[in-house]
């Protein structure tokens, strides 16, 4: 058994918590802080010379920077990434369509998808080399105190160990384990759908194009791949499916798969080749009643998760870590604690409002697809084609989805 101090404890170490870390280690503001980052499971990077991870994240500019600021971006983009520079979104059953192109914003990408393998690699590597961060791991969370003379909280290991730090970011999860000790309370539902994800090799080039089709029973993804060779034969898809339909195509063997895939995306890119393996994975949206304690702040899953149907989820993440940070900066130059009740406070009131805004969002988007109804379906044909024809609305949305406002 042993005893370990920090100033700042991480628990996870996925792309967000990773992150979070990695930004205020990296700063001269955070230099000095001691940063425990703790994860449950060990660290096994999947080989991926010959595949593709099956789970990537559509990264808007703000990500981006965020993960070059920390100093991984130029090495994540050495190995693999694809831009798109296009996108297209339509109806199966109308005549609504949209389509966005990074030009008509003055912007060289509309985004960049990256596989989380890649992303979670370089963070840990970059921790690795950070002198002032310790990685724990394996290192599972079963205990969780706060101690009122100093306002420290400590953390029980399930080996034993103590860790003691004056602020805990809780970035375990949509199960997380901090949230729970804490009491935390979560409102949630499951929308009674599940997402299949996998990557696929289709017949036609993507040409950079990232493209959404909504259909009756959700919507589906294509999310364009490119290898170090620079082929753009591959897309990483996620379809969302109702729960029993959904384990029905997991059911399919690899070549009626295909099939109903390019049946779903009304062969936008021709015949579906190849197909990797697939995973289901239930969708719910949870959001914490509220995000912080003293010496104790929630961030990316473990404060909410959304429907992925815009590939925000965690963008909105890596958002809270940016937030949390500077948080901790404006407490720190005040002569006051990282935990400190306040600065985590201003912390939930900068990005709660946001989140929620998005949830909501998404949850509508859902619903008026979701719909069948001829008023709605009417009503959502019509807009889209309205919004396509709009230079300047359409030009907004898309910056405001890319993060760089109005």
């Amino acid at each position: 058994m042993a005893d370990h101090a920090f100033d700042i404890v991480v628990v996870g170490a996925g792309m967000v918590g990773a992150s979070f870390a990695a930004r205020v280690a990296s700063t001269n503001w955070g230099a000095g802080l001691r940063i425990g980052v703790l994860e449950a499971s060990p660290f096994v990077m999947p080989d991926l010379s010959q595949t593709f991870d099956p789970r990537v994240v559509a990264l808007t500019e703000v990500s981006r920077q965020l993960l070059s600021d920390v100093g991984v971006w130029q090495q994540i983009a050495s190995r693999r990434t694809c831009p798109y520079r296009h996108m297209e979104v339509w109806e199966a059953d109308g005549t609504g369509h949209i389509e966005f192109d990074c030009a008509e914003v003055r912007q060289p990408s509309l985004g960049h998808i990256v596989e989380n393998a890649l992303i979670v690699e370089a963070l840990l590597q970059r921790l690795e080399a950070l002198p002032n961060v310790t990685l724990l791991c394996p290192a599972k969370v079963t205990g969780l105190e706060r101690l009122e003379k100093d306002g420290s909280v400590v953390i029980e290991l399930a080996d034993g160990d103590r860790v003691t730090t004056q602020l805990v970011a809780a970035a375990d999860g949509a199960r997380s384990r901090v949230r729970e000790l804490c009491g935390l309370q979560l409102r949630q539902w499951d929308y009674g759908h599940q997402a299949i994800v996998t990557t696929i090799t289709t017949e036609r080039e993507h040409n950079f194009t990232a493209r959404q089709r909504f259909l009756p029973e959700g919507p589906l993804a294509f999310l364009p791949l490119q290898d170090e060779q620079g082929d753009c034969h591959r897309c990483s898809i996620v379809w969302s499916q109702q729960s029993e339909k959904a384990k029905e195509l997991m059911a399919l063997d690899e070549a009626e798969f295909c099939r109903a895939l390019g049946q779903a995306s009304d062969h936008c890119l021709g015949e579906i080749t190849a197909v990797d393996k697939r995973y289901c994975i239930p969708l719910w949206q949870r959001h914490a009643v509220d995000y912080v304690l003293p010496g104790i702040a929630l961030l990316g899953d473990a404060a909410h998760t959304i429907h992925p149907l815009a590939g925000q989820g965690v963008n909105l993440g890596f958002q809270d870590a940016i937030t949390l940070a500077e948080e901790i900066q404006r407490s720190l130059s005040r002569g006051l604690s990282p935990g400190e009740l306040s600065g985590l406070k201003r912390y939930q009131r900068r990005r709660k409002p946001h989140n929620l805004g998005m949830m909501a969002t998404m949850e509508g988007f859902k619903r008026l697809f979701e719909s069948q109804a001829m008023p709605l379906r009417l009503l959502r044909n019509d807009g889209m084609k309205l919004a396509n024809q709009l230079g300047p609305l359409k030009n907004q949305l898309v910056r405001q989805a890319m993060g760089l406002g109005g």
